[in-house]
């Protein structure tokens, strides 16, 4: 879409203002996620789009900021500046800045869903209204979903309660256009004043309420980038915000300028953030960890990365390809509808994909497994196999792996067994360890090459930089063939970042790499691997509360201390 087809018809569109919440995407409520998904068109700042975005439907056509954010003007002090995107092309199309209400009635005259998503409420955006009525005089229909208001959400994330038991009043001010009159009167209040303003005029908004009539030491929290894992709070008074802020190196910035909340007040519960913190106090919380697989294998590693506050970051260190030779692997397929096999094992997702791909090339579907059982090494390939319309006959009880799948095997017999053969799709570089049990419980076992893996390209050059520059606290080593790939693509981790690892055999594999293993999974599980980098991180994190310092990632340390190598 180019900014010359936004009124491609005269057919009127419609229009959702929508409220995107504070920052954190899972604040969206399900109203907004509909609506985001059937959009034809969106238009937010660029920020706001973040967060919308990967809900909306592939091949939506994108309106947002063009210019630099850091010269961009307070919110609140200047129209939003937008620029039409082509989301169906990797370029954008020639700029044209124009005003928010023009291009929203333009997509929409033009017979488009069109989303406005703003930041926290549209109630409370000053633009939005001013949008509103535009469509309403031009009969362009539209609704409203509301949103989070940063000045509830925010604070709930900081651990601070707006209301005590006493019910205190509540007041909420934006300092970027606060008059005399609105200081005055939050002055002579004994409530709770939640301020809306920027971090570099935060210490002149404490100053205002202490002219206004507040004591200096009344209790202040700031919180800058709310409820984003680069949520950071500070907790003072009216009279020491200032100082607080100073020796944090906080100010000056040059991103002074950035939004934040304050909440000033006896009753607002600051004194009881240490109790109430449960966002910035998850065990790890900010912490960016390198994940050495492709996103549709890190997806529910990553999900559960994220409850534990941390920002996971997907690089893939293998790639999958077919096996140079096919033909064993078409003659194993046909032995499937033939009757050749008594069990099919799957030993991971990537061996359901090859065999699903197969069955596609030859018009098969799951009724093909019909009267075959099937065995899965685990939850993710049992998963994989549900996907594809086919329950697995047996997933380990105890350990997932295939020792694991062994420990659960009935033995050949031939009495309940009509036929003695295993279909083994695997890869080119797996282990003999489930042919050998198989052998050893009398089945005989076809072990069938169904893909080969091959080492990733490189990540991109920021990537690689990280790495090896300590920007990672944290990397996780599913694999030995993870620990040599990254090593290969990448280079190696940095010496301050945390390297956990699944097992005894990929721990073996790091320390050869000159990596010291700090987190071993207790079991070969990937989410048991992140259970235990999550207790790594509450366990350095209660440390350092204890004894009085300041809670750091591990990539916030001194760049020049190295770690000693582990000699375990």
């Amino acid at each position: 879409m180019s900014p010359t087809t936004l009124s491609a018809g005269p057919e009127h569109g419609h229009v959702t203002f929508l409220g995107a919440g504070p920052g954190d995407p899972g604040l969206l409520t399900l109203r907004a996620v509909e609506a985001l998904a059937h959009a034809d068109v969106l238009v937010a700042e660029h920020e706001v789009l973040d967060v919308v975005r990967q809900h909306a439907r592939q091949g939506v056509s994108e309106v947002h900021t063009d210019s630099d954010p850091s010269q961009d003007p307070a919110p609140g002090t200047g129209a939003p500046q937008l620029t039409v995107v082509d989301g169906t092309s990797t370029a954008a199309a020639t700029p044209a800045v124009r005003d928010a209400a023009h291009l929203v009635m333009e997509a929409a005259r033009g017979g488009r869903r069109v989303v406005r998503a703003v930041s926290g409420d549209p109630g409370l955006d000053t633009y939005a209204a001013e949008e509103m009525l535009a469509c309403a005089a031009a009969g362009v229909p539209f609704e409203v979903v509301p949103g989070i208001a940063s000045a509830v959400g925010v604070p709930a994330y900081a651990g601070v309660p707006l209301r005590d038991a006493q019910g205190a009043d509540v007041r909420f001010v934006d300092a970027r256009t606060a008059s005399d009159r609105c200081w005055t009167e939050v002055g002579a209040s004994d409530g709770t004043v939640v301020v809306s303003t920027t971090l570099d005029s935060v210490a002149a908004a404490a100053g205002e309420l202490v002219s206004a009539g507040r004591k200096p030491d009344t209790p202040m929290t700031v919180t800058v980038a709310g409820t984003t894992t680069r949520q950071r709070t500070w907790t003072a008074t009216l009279g020491t915000i200032a100082q607080t802020l100073k020796q944090a190196k906080v100010l000056p910035s040059p991103e002074g300028g950035r939004p934040v909340i304050a909440v000033v007040g006896e009753r607002s519960a600051a004194a009881q953030r240490d109790q109430l913190a449960w966002f910035e106090s998850k065990p790890l919380f900010g912490w960016k960890v390198l994940v050495p697989r492709t996103k549709e294998q890190a997806a529910s590693l990553s999900d559960q990365l994220r409850s534990y506050g941390a920002v996971p970051h997907e690089v893939p260190t293998i790639a999958v390809e077919p096996p140079r030779t096919p033909q064993q692997m078409e003659r194993a397929v046909k032995g499937l509808v033939t009757g050749r096999y008594e069990w099919i094992a799957f030993t991971s997702v990537n061996a359901v994909k090859a065999v699903r791909e197969k069955f596609e090339e030859y018009g098969l579907d799951a009724r093909a497994f019909a009267g075959i059982k099937v065995a899965a090494v685990g939850e993710q390939t049992a998963n994989a196999l549900i996907a594809f319309g086919v329950k697995p006959d047996l997933v380990p009880s105890g350990e997932q792996s295939a020792a694991g799948l062994l420990e659960d095997w009935p033995p050949y017999d031939p009495v309940f067994d009509p036929i003695d053969r295993v279909f083994l799709p695997r890869a080119d570089i797996a282990t003999e360890t489930l042919v050998a049990g198989l052998i050893e419980l009398g089945w005989e076992v076809d072990d069938v090459t169904a893909y080969r893996t091959v080492r990733a390209s490189p990540p991109p050059a920021e990537t690689r930089e990280a790495i090896k520059g300590g920007g990672f606290d944290a990397v996780l080593f599913t694999s030995s063939s993870t620990v040599r790939n990254l090593v290969g693509i990448a280079g190696k981790p940095h010496n301050v970042t945390v390297i956990a690892c699944i097992g005894p055999a990929t721990a073996k594999t790091a320390e050869e790499h000159g990596l010291r293993v700090d987190v071993m999974a207790p079991e070969p599980s990937v989410h048991k691997l992140a259970e235990a980098l999550a207790d790594f991180g509450a366990k350095r994190r209660a440390a350092a509360v204890e004894a009085g310092d300041p809670v750091t990632r591990p990539s916030e340390r001194r760049p020049g201390a190295r770690r000693r190598r582990s000699t375990t």
